[in-house]
């Protein structure tokens, strides 16, 4: 019998990493089963054929297999810090970011497997997203606005990935407000939460809450 949800998930998957931090930031306890994406337990495929971290198993079953729909349900349950954000604007930058973004992040992040480019070119083509998030970032503080939101934690996972490829260039580079905004949720106690390192699950352990009990979920926007 599940007593708690279960979700499948992989430490630095940037889709699971948004999904973990909206449901420790929900303070929505699950068993957290950690997959290696080579070797996917039957349990995963069976829930979700297209087997493709996060997914979420409700208690009464419901699959739940998208990332950003993970978020909205965690934060339909609870949402002690007020991330809801605006629909039209989550939509515009998320549909950017795992649309035009992704793409040529795993590019830039994987260079030699795409050797018709340089790493600068995919680096550069790259560069177009993080231009307009440093445009937003200039006129507010947060990607919705004057409050941080769902967009903010949808975005940064993929824009840490693009930062350690090369994080002395990318610590020269003319972003000071991204970089500014990337370190701010980097360093909250809410992601250090979120990167705790689980053992690999097997049918055999038993399952593992995330958040654990003691951990602190719910800090003070800024901390």
């Amino acid at each position: 019998m599940v007593v708690i949800p279960v979700l499948y998930s992989f430490r630095r998957c940037p889709y699971a990493m948004r999904a973990r931090m909206a449901l420790a930031a929900a303070e929505i306890p699950v068993a957290l089963r950690e997959v290696l994406l080579k070797e996917k337990p039957a349990e995963l495929i069976a829930a979700s054929p297209k087997a493709t971290v996060p997914v979420l198993v409700l208690k009464n079953g419901i699959v739940i297999e998208e990332s950003l729909e993970i978020m909205r349900w965690a934060l339909d349950q609870n949402d002690p810090l007020q991330w809801t954000p605006d629909e039209d604007a989550l939509f515009y930058w998320v549909t950017r970011c795992d649309g035009e973004f992704k793409h040529w992040l795993d590019r830039y992040k994987y260079a030699d497997r795409h050797p018709e480019n340089s790493p600068e070119h995919y680096r550069n083509t790259a560069e177009q997203f993080i231009r307009s998030l440093e445009s937003a970032l200039s006129a507010s503080s947060w990607m919705g606005g004057a409050r941080q939101t769902l967009i903010d934690v949808a975005l940064f996972p993929f824009v840490r990935q693009f930062a350690a490829v090369d994080p002395t260039w990318w610590q020269a580079s003319p972003y000071p407000m991204t970089r500014r905004w990337l370190d701010h949720w980097l360093n909250t106690s809410l992601f250090s939460v979120v990167m705790k390192k689980f053992p690999r699950w097997t049918p055999e352990i038993p399952d593992e809450q995330f958040p654990p009990a003691t951990a602190n979920t719910n800090p003070k926007a800024g901390q």
